[in-house]
């Protein structure tokens, strides 16, 4: 099994980067499988434009096909964003412009917002209702929300009563999306999924 991380943060040096190192040790502490550490910091991906559609474009060929072949071969997802003005960045938003079924398609997703205040529900929100359409990801019930995000997930030990409480948030729910992803996979091997009359979700 492979689990993909994606931060969403264009920002060097991101909270979104750090809890997601932490979110990936956590698996590999619990399970024997492998993972993808996947940042936008610096902003590796240019704007989707029709390009992007054209085979023989080698600049949007080279940029992405590394990216591609990692969430294709990947299981599961874990979809990292901070919350900025109460909005997903602009940079995540395009990932799900350029991914398609192919990456995606039927694959379970854990949705993790992190903000350095009490906030952060607003991202967990918005790419419910408008990041999978047409890439077919499928995010689970459960997310998490990296509130206070700077003063938690620092340290071997938890620092803090809500930094005890939220490692443990993220071991069940990490525990939980390996089980989606076990049982996801045999829905991708039933045969039933139609990418060829069914391409856009409605």
């Amino acid at each position: 099994m492979k689990i993909s991380i994606i931060s969403g943060s264009h920002r060097k040096h991101s909270e979104s980067d750090r809890v997601g190192k932490f979110i990936e040790s956590t698996f590999k502490k619990n399970h024997n499988l492998e993972t993808n550490f996947f940042s936008l910091a610096n902003n590796p991906l240019p704007f989707f434009d029709e390009e992007f559609w054209n085979a023989e474009n080698e600049n949007w060929q080279k940029v992405w096909s590394p990216i591609a072949k990692e969430f294709q071969t990947s299981d599961a997802f874990v979809i990292i964003s901070p919350e900025w003005h109460g909005m997903v960045p602009a940079g995540l938003k395009n990932l799900f412009l350029l991914a398609s079924p192919k990456e995606f398609g039927h694959k379970p997703a854990l949705i993790t917002s992190v903000s350095a205040g009490g906030s952060g529900s607003y991202p967990v929100s918005e790419l419910r209702s408008s990041s999978y359409k047409n890439n077919r990801i499928c995010y689970i019930p459960e997310h998490l929300i990296i509130r206070d995000s700077t003063n938690v997930l620092k340290s071997e030990q938890p620092a803090n009563p809500n930094d005890e409480a939220i490692r443990k948030r993220i071991k069940f729910a990490t525990n939980l999306l390996v089980e989606y992803a076990k049982a996801f996979k045999q829905v991708r091997d039933s045969e039933v999924i139609d990418y060829k009359n069914y391409a856009f979700g409605m």
